[in-house]
């Protein structure tokens, strides 16, 4: 018995460093973001707007959910009273919804900025993204505060489907197939429908590229833009999908096993730690911006409130330059596109992964004569 307490010890220390790792990069990674944007002019876009809506959704789950789920998990109860149940789970939702909304958001900023780069700047416009940021919010907390305290999701269910000395979220069919199909399902499938769209668009205007001197670079464009798609729809379905499976699952049919329910629990939140490594870091003004935060400690802040130091931008500058020196001949010819007008091939080829695909700012793109 001794041996198995002990085990059991370990078993329990091991979950708890692992959640509390989890936490800790959950918070610190959508911080650095924040700051990221709030230090740097140049990351200060539209586009953006989303980025920093998805880091500040995802830093409040980590400090207002994150620390009660570890809570409860480690000290396997959580009974707490019915009203702070009632406000932790709610909480729970509205964030885990929010943050999947602010994806697929920004899945279809992305969608606009490839595929009508001439009119993106009159389709995106701040007032659009101040709806649509509203939009999100009224969504998430339609679907969690509003339910949950008027017992909406809880209806109908039968007593052997309620742990009244656990405090977790209830879930009945209609709640279930509602919110699953309203606040994942269907944004997952407009978001495949349009990374898809965007995936064949790039590798379209790549392959109009047929000088041979090119040939290298746009292949690797090509590969990078491929695996940057390939691994943010990856995550998105690998960390949510079994987790809404199971909250279906439990709608129509009750609860399953809890050290499941946990898991796919869990793995949802993962999401909240990779989201400022697959939104943020992956692209290339967001990697100078942390440089200067984490190795300048300071010293390229300007009095403007950009992170970039002088020496930094002109060389940043010059590097860009260099890059895009040897498509300016290719740049005059005008790349047809979906929707009949033309756009130009995307000037900072080595960055096609991100800055192409995100539209970082309207300045990249000519307006519309």
């Amino acid at each position: 018995m001794d041996a198995d307490s002990q085990d059991s010890n370990w078993h329990q220390v091991l979950i708890g460093l692992v959640l509390i790792f989890l936490i800790l990069i959950t918070v610190l990674g959508n911080v650095v973001v924040c700051l990221a944007v709030g230090l740097n002019r140049r990351l200060r876009s539209l586009t953006n707007c989303f980025i920093v809506s998805l880091a500040i959704t995802d830093l409040l789950l980590g400090l207002l959910v994150l620390p009660f789920s570890a809570a409860c998990e480690l000290g396997q109860t959580c009974n707490f009273e019915e009203p702070l149940c009632k406000i932790y789970t709610s909480l729970d939702v509205m964030l885990c919804t929010a943050s999947i909304l602010n994806l697929f958001m920004i899945s279809l900023d992305r969608y606009y900025a490839i595929t009508a780069p001439l009119r993106y700047t009159m389709v995106v416009t701040p007032k659009r993204v101040a709806i649509a940021l509203i939009f999100i919010w009224m969504i998430s907390i339609t679907f969690s505060f509003l339910p949950i305290h008027l017992e909406w999701n809880t209806q109908n269910i039968t007593n052997s489907n309620l742990t009244p000395s656990k405090c977790k979220l209830q879930v009945n069919k209609a709640y279930g197939l509602v919110d699953g199909l309203v606040t994942f399902y269907i944004p997952l499938l407009v978001m495949c429908a349009t990374y898809y769209r965007i995936f064949k668009i790039a590798r379209e205007q790549a392959k109009r590229i047929n000088h041979s001197y090119y040939n290298k670079a746009v292949t690797i464009r090509e590969h990078k833009a491929t695996v940057t798609l390939a691994v943010v729809m990856g995550a998105f379905i690998i960390c949510w999908f079994p987790y809404f499976t199971v909250f279906v699952y439990r709608g129509i049919w009750g609860d399953i096993n809890e050290t499941c329910e946990t898991i796919v629990l869990w793995l949802g939140y993962v999401n909240s730690a990779l989201n400022p490594i697959l939104y943020a870091a992956l692209n290339r003004d967001f990697r100078t911006a942390y440089q200067c935060l984490f190795c300048c400690r300071g010293r390229g802040i300007t009095s403007r409130g950009s992170s970039l130091s002088p020496s930094t931008s002109r060389q940043s500058q010059n590097q860009s330059h260099q890059v895009t020196l040897g498509l300016q001949e290719e740049t005059s010819l005008r790349l047809p596109v979906q929707n009949g007008s033309e756009a130009p091939f995307p000037q900072e080829p080595d960055n096609l992964e991100t800055s192409s695909l995100a539209g970082q700012s309207s300045g990249q793109f000519p307006k519309s004569p």
